[in-house]
């Protein structure tokens, strides 16, 4: 029994270590996945700032483009004035002419303001970039290492599964049967080791009889109140 219960704690020790492998090799390629997406949003920030200078540029062409052609009508009233025959007309063109000076004034006002936006943009761009390329080495060697550790620890896992294939031969087909049994309906854990008098996984005090025979271990005891395989802790 004594042996038998070595192997068990063996395969229960490798089974657990195949189960944290397995969560992790299981996370990996989502994580990989989060560190390409934070590698991607870097850059499309970069690219969002491009975008805004490109509308900035876009617009003072636009205002350019309407201060030329204000400039264009009130040079057109001024040659009207020559041609006029009443005051009336006269008085109209100057109020025409007025108007123009006014929006020419308030476009360049608009105009210098998106000039200003515009130093300011080619600014975020530059702080975008050399955060991008930060982000991108700072990202790149975190997923290197994660490929890394993923490649060791599927290595490992094939270890364990290896090392697991020998320790069962040596556990008898009825016990075997009973830790498999115990450990995919108590969350992987089938053995629990009696310290202190308890059940070290769910703490129910274990009655001294119980006691008595779990020291002598003679037979297989299962926890009343978890299920699980129970054995004292100086067999470990």
């Amino acid at each position: 029994m004594d042996n038998n219960f070595k192997y068990l704690i063996k395969l229960q020790d490798i089974d657990a270590k195949i189960k944290d492998i397995t969560l992790f090799l299981e996370k990996t390629p989502s994580q990989i996945n989060d560190i390409d997406r934070k590698i991607e949003e870097s850059f499309l920030a970069v690219q969002s700032h491009k975008e805004k200078l490109s509308q900035n540029q876009k617009k003072r062409r636009e205002l350019d483009s309407e201060v030329e052609d204000v400039k264009a009508n009130m040079a057109k009233f001024q040659r009207q004035l020559n041609d006029v025959k009443t005051n009336k007309e006269y008085s109209s063109l100057l109020k025409e002419i007025e108007n123009a000076k006014n929006k020419v004034e308030n476009l360049e006002e608009e105009i210098i303001s998106e000039m200003l936006a515009s130093d300011d943009i080619e600014s975020e761009i530059k702080t975008a970039e050399l955060k991008a390329n930060k982000d991108e080495q700072m990202f790149s060697k975190e997923k290197e290492e994660l490929i890394k550790k993923s490649n060791e620890m599927e290595e490992e896992q094939q270890n364990l599964i290896k090392e697991k294939a020998e320790v069962e031969p040596e556990i008898p087909d009825d016990l075997l049967n009973l830790y498999q049994n115990t450990y995919k309906g108590n969350s992987g854990i089938a053995l629990s080791p009696v310290t202190d008098d308890f059940c070290s996984i769910c703490q129910i005090r274990i009655r001294p009889q119980v006691l008595n025979e779990l020291k002598e271990a003679k037979k297989i005891i299962l926890c009343e109140n978890c299920g699980r395989i129970l054995y004292w802790k100086d067999q470990s």
